[in-house]
């Protein structure tokens, strides 16, 4: 998807990193060296932790990214606990930079699946489908359960406009290849079903990527 800006708008795109419970857009942001975004220290205090056990985690190991706000008023946050899983980094950048950096967000602690005893983070199947022409970044992942038989992982994903026009034994080229590549990824099967542009429903705040139907049919 950032490739797929930078190419359209000619231009070239910076992370920044932010929560709404926090400060909004500003607690960390790229530099031009693309390698993890640099935290504003004197405002924010970060920590990585285990979800599980609220452990301290060191340097370079993803976790539960912490923060504790330093020179917030009225509303102080005291180790607020983001649910985003990151690693940290306090090496120095080759920007120049000291601040720590965090890397880019894998994903959140309560977006992970459980499938078939599985832990499944919907970032993991992201990463695939983005790595192959033809896909566009919308997509969504169904996972369902039928009359107390074993879970079944569905992953829709649009086509672009360019390999809709190539016709159906294309797609189910690509659809193959992609199940294949997901099997390696997540370590189990998935139905992967490839439909066609526009198909998938649009949402004016954040997607809803998941449609876990186990707590509706359970």
């Amino acid at each position: 998807m950032r490739r797929e800006i930078e190419e359209r708008f000619g231009i070239e795109a910076f992370d920044i990193y932010g929560l709404t419970e926090v400060i909004g857009p500003g607690v960390s942001a790229e530099c031009w060296q693309h390698n993890g975004l640099h935290v504003n220290e004197d405002h924010f205090y970060p920590e990585v932790i285990d979800p599980e056990t609220g452990k301290r985690l060191p340097d370079g190991e993803i976790g539960e990214l912490v923060f504790t706000c330093l020179t917030r008023e009225a509303l102080p946050l005291l180790r607020y606990r983001t649910r985003d899983r990151v690693a940290l980094v306090h090496k120095a950048c080759p920007c120049g930079r000291t601040s720590v950096r965090m890397q880019r967000v894998q994903g959140r602690t309560d977006d992970m699946l459980i499938v078939r005893g599985v832990n499944v983070f919907p970032t993991q199947i992201e990463q695939v489908l983005l790595s192959h022409p033809g896909l566009t970044s919308n997509y969504q992942i169904i996972v369902d359960r039928q009359h107390d038989q074993l879970d079944e992982l569905e992953v829709w994903a649009e086509v672009d406009e360019a390999l809709h026009r190539q016709g159906g034994q294309a797609i189910g080229s690509l659809q193959t290849t992609v199940a294949k590549d997901l099997q390696q990824a997540l370590g189990l099967h998935a139905h992967v079903l490839l439909v066609d542009p526009h198909h998938l429903p649009r949402s004016e705040g954040k997607v809803k990527r998941v449609l876990d139907r186990r707590q509706l049919t359970g």
